[in-house]
């Protein structure tokens, strides 16, 4: 029997099974066997990085996916350079970004006995105010 469109049961059944998805056609589901991934279509995420000006550091801004550096670098001029003013950016892979594990947060505490090596044990300041005003020669 027909449906309302004019499209038979067996044309409508073949037409949900195929997803207007290329990502989901390219896995080729119906076969039997593992599935394998070919190079170029898994993409990475690459973290970027923005320069304002020239002279300022660069900061983190977001990530992009894409399947290359120098793709990741155009996706990230269109996503983060469009609007705000921009000199240069960075792209960096994020699985090549090496970090401390968070259990590994005790190597960071400052030891307590040895506060003369923090900045904020000088007083430097109250000695510059005082010099200004004449009180040190």
């Amino acid at each position: 029997m027909d449906s309302p469109r004019g499209i038979n049961k067996e044309e409508q059944t073949s037409m949900n099974e195929q997803s207007l998805d290329p990502r989901i056609n390219r896995l080729q589901l119906g076969e039997a066997g593992p599935l394998t991934i070919a190079e170029g279509e898994n993409w990475n995420t690459y973290e970027v990085f923005h320069q304002e000006k020239r002279g300022a550091h660069h900061e983190h801004v977001g990530c992009v996916r894409a399947p290359g550096p120098e793709l990741a670098l155009v996706f990230a001029k269109e996503q983060f350079a469009r609007r705000k003013k921009c000199v240069n950016l960075w792209v960096v892979r994020s699985a090549d970004i090496l970090a401390f594990d968070i259990a590994d947060e005790d190597m960071f505490e400052n030891n307590a006995d040895k506060t003369y090596r923090d900045a904020s044990g000088f007083k430097v300041m109250e000695k510059i105010n005082k010099f200004k005003k004449g009180g040190i020669k």
